[in-house]
C-alpha cells in the first residue's frame, strides 16, 4: 500500500517527544500514513544514546523511530525558536514530553501552539499529570508503575524488592498508545469543525489503565487510612496473596508438558468443563474459579486439584496438547521465546515483523505496521533517521523571504500570499499550513524578517556525536530532553521595496548541512513538476545553513 493511500495521508505530525510514550505514539501514527516530522536538539533524543552499539546509535531508538524524518534544532535560542514555531505552523498535530514549564518556555504548551496554528492538535504526555501534588515531579515509567501500584501487581514471594514484570515499560507504552488515540480524536474532531483540542496523557493514568479490571472499588470499603510507605512486611504478604490467587486457579495459567510448555486459557464455564472431560477430572468450583477459599481446608482441596491437572499435563508432549485441545475449541499455545519470533511464520505473513536497511548499519529487523489496512500490513516508509538527516529538506520546505508577511507565522515572498498546504519534498505528505503563491495578498498573520530563522546545530554522525545534554527540569513520561519550540513571532521586517523577482537562491545541499545523504532541495515536487518553487533559500534560510557550516557541518 501507498503511503498516499493511507488513512493519515496528508496529516504531518510534530514529534517533539523523547524516550518511549511520545515516539512510540507518533510511530504508530507514521504507520497509518502521517508524515511524522522528529523535531531534535542538537544532541538528539536521549534514546539514541540509551545502550548504544555505536555513538548516537541505539537498537532501542530504532524501534521507536522507524518512518520519520529528523530535524535539529538548537531550541533553546530564538532562532531555532523561530523555525520551531514555522513548523508547527504548517503541522497538524504537535506531541511532546516535557514538563510544563520547560514546554512554555520553548513555546510548546498548549497556548502558543494554538497561537502558531489554531488548527494543530496539541498532546502532551506528563508524568502524573499537571494538577495536583505531583504534578511538578520527575518521573519514568518505573516510577509511575510504582506509584499507581503496577509494580506491586506481579509480586513474587521471592522477591527482596519489588519489580517490573517482565521489565516491560508498560506505562510508557501503554501512553504511547493513549497518545496515538488523542491524536486521531482530534484530528477527527477537527474535520468536523471543533476547535483542534489539547490532550494529556500521563503516565500515572496508563498505569491505572493497564489495571482498569483491579482498579474498582464497591462502597467505602478499603484501606484508604493506610497511606504510607509501603513496607516489606507488606511486600511479602502482597506476594503471598498473589501467588495464592494464582495457586488456585487451574484454567488460566502454564503447565509443564512431558517435553515442553503450555498456556492454557479457559475463561467460560463452557471450556473448563470440556477440558475436565479430557483430562478426566471434576472440579466443584467449575463455575467459578476466581472465588476466594471459604477456609484453609477448601484451600488446600482446591491447591492438591490445581497439581492433578499439571500431573495430567506432564504425560504427554506438547504436539499432542495442542491438537487435542485444538479439536475441542479450548484455547492453547505453546511458550515461545521473543528472539524467535523474527522467523515465525504467523508473523511474518500477517506483516508484524518488517526489515529496514538502516544507513550506516545494514539490515535492521524489528516490529512492523500492526494496523493491516485494506489486508496490508505496509511497512515503514523509511529507517529510523540518522540525527538532523533530513534538516535540510524539512527547512527547506518554509518558504522564506524578506519583508513579507505569510498566514500562520510563516514568511512568503513579498507580496505573495500563504494558501493552505505546505510544500513537501518528494515522497513527503503536506499537511495543512503555508504554501506560497506569487502575486496574491498576505493573509494576517506574524510578520518574520530577514534575521536567521533557526540556529541549526552541527550534523551529528554515527562517527562523531555530541555528548547527551543533561536534562533540564522535570524529566516526564519518557521524557523530554532538553528542547521544545516557542511560538514567538519574529520582529516585523520592513516593506520590501517592489523590484523585479530576484533568481532563486541555490538549494540547500546535503554538504551544507553536513548530513550525508540528505536529499537535495531539487526534490522538490513543486520542481519536479516543471514548476518554480517557492524562493525557499531566502536570506534567512541562508543564515540557518552559513550558521550550520560555521559550527563544523
Amino acid at each position: 500500500m501507498r503511503l498516499a493511500d493511507r488513512p493519515l495521508a496528508g496529516v504531518r505530525v510534530l514529534d517533539y517527544a523523547q524516550y518511549v510514550a511520545g515516539p512510540f505514539a507518533t510511530m504508530l501514527l507514521g504507520d497509518l500514513g502521517a508524515d511524522v516530522v522528529k523535531v531534535e536538539p542538537p544532541t538528539g533524543d536521549a534514546w539514541r544514546h540509551y545502550n548504544p552499539h555505536a555513538p548516537g546509535e541505539s537498537t532501542w531508538f530504532y524501534a521507536l523511530n522507524r518512518g520519520k524524518r529528523s530535524v535539529t534544532l538548537d531550541l533553546k535560542t530564538d532562532e531555532g525558536r523561530a523555525a520551531s514555531a514555522r513548523l508547527i505552523a504548517g503541522a497538524d498535530a504537535v506531541v511532546h514530553n516535557m514538563p510544563p514549564e520547560r514546554a512554555a518556555r520553548f513555546g510548546l504548551d498548549r497556548e502558543s501552539v494554538r497561537t502558531a496554528n489554531p488548527r494543530a492538535v496539541w498532546s502532551c504526555v506528563t508524568a502524573f499529570g499537571t494538577e495536583g501534588p505531583d504534578a511538578g515531579r520527575l518521573g519514568y515509567d518505573i516510577i509511575a508503575q510504582a506509584l499507581s501500584g503496577l509494580l506491586m501487581a506481579d509480586a513474587r514471594p521471592e522477591d527482596a524488592v519489588p519489580r517490573r514484570s517482565g521489565g516491560i515499560a508498560m506505562a510508557d507504552l501503554t501512553a504511547g498508545l493513549l497518545t496515538c488515540i488523542s491524536v486521531l480524536a482530534g484530528v477527527a474532531g477537527r474535520e468536523r469543525g471543533q476547535q483542534a483540542p489539547g490532550v494529556e496523557v500521563s503516565l500515572l493514568g496508563a498505569a491505572l489503565a493497564v489495571q482498569v479490571q483491579r482498579f474498582v472499588r464497591i462502597g467505602d470499603s478499603g484501606d484508604t487510612a493506610d497511606q504510607g510507605p509501603l513496607t516489606a512486611p507488606e511486600l511479602e504478604h502482597t506476594a503471598r496473596t498473589t501467588a495464592g490467587a494464582d495457586r488456585l486457579e487451574p484454567y488460566y495459567r502454564c503447565y509443564r508438558t512431558a517435553d515442553s510448555f503450555l498456556a492454557l486459557a479457559c475463561l467460560n464455564t463452557a471450556q473448563r468443563r470440556r477440558l475436565l472431560g479430557i483430562l478426566g477430572l471434576d472440579d466443584p468450583w467449575v463455575a467459578d474459579p476466581q472465588a476466594a477459599p471459604a477456609d484453609e481446608a477448601e484451600r488446600a482441596v482446591r491447591a492438591a486439584l490445581v497439581d492433578r491437572f499439571a500431573a495430567v499435563f506432564a504425560t504427554r508432549p506438547l504436539d499432542h496438547w495442542l491438537s487435542v485441545l485444538a479439536e475441542h475449541d479450548i484455547p492453547s499455545g505453546d511458550v515461545r521465546l521473543l528472539r524467535r519470533l523474527f522467523d515465525d511464520r504467523q508473523v511474518t505473513v500477517n506483516g508484524l515483523v518488517q526489515t529496514v536497511r538502516q544507513p550506516g548499519v545494514g539490515p535492521v529487523q524489528l516490529l512492523g505496521n500492526v494496523f493491516k489496512i485494506d489486508g496490508t500490513a505496509a511497512p515503514a516508509a523509511r529507517p529510523a533517521p540518522r540525527l538532523g538527516e533530513h534538516s535540510a529538506e524539512l527547512l527547506g520546505e518554509l518558504p522564506v523571504t524578506a519583508g513579507s508577511t505569510g498566514s500562520t507565522g510563516s514568511t512568503v515572498a513579498a507580496g505573495a500570499t500563504a494558501a493552505p498546504g505546505p510544500t513537501v519534498t518528494a515522497g513527503a505528505t503536506a499537511a495543512p499550513g503555508p504554501t506560497v503563491t506569487a502575486g496574491a495578498t498576505a493573509a494576517p498573520g506574524p510578520t518574520a524578517s530577514s534575521p536567521p530563522v533557526a540556529h541549526l546545530s552541527p550534523r551529528h554522525t554515527a562517527d562523531a556525536p555530541d555528548a547527551p545534554e543533561v536534562p533540564e527540569a522535570s524529566e516526564t513520561a519518557g521524557t523530554p530532553g532538553p528542547h521544545a519550540a516557542s511560538a514567538a513571532p519574529a520582529t516585523p521586517a520592513a516593506p520590501a521595496t517592489p523590484a523585479a523577482p530576484a533568481a532563486p537562491a541555490t538549494p540547500a545541499t546535503p554538504a551544507a548541512l553536513g548530513t550525508p545523504g540528505t536529499p537535495a532541495h531539487d526534490a522538490h515536487p513543486a520542481r519536479a513538476a516543471g514548476h518554480s518553487p517557492p524562493p525557499a533559500a531566502a536570506p534567512a534560510i541562508r543564515e540557518l545553513l552559513d550558521t550550520a557550516e560555521r559550527n563544523g557541518a
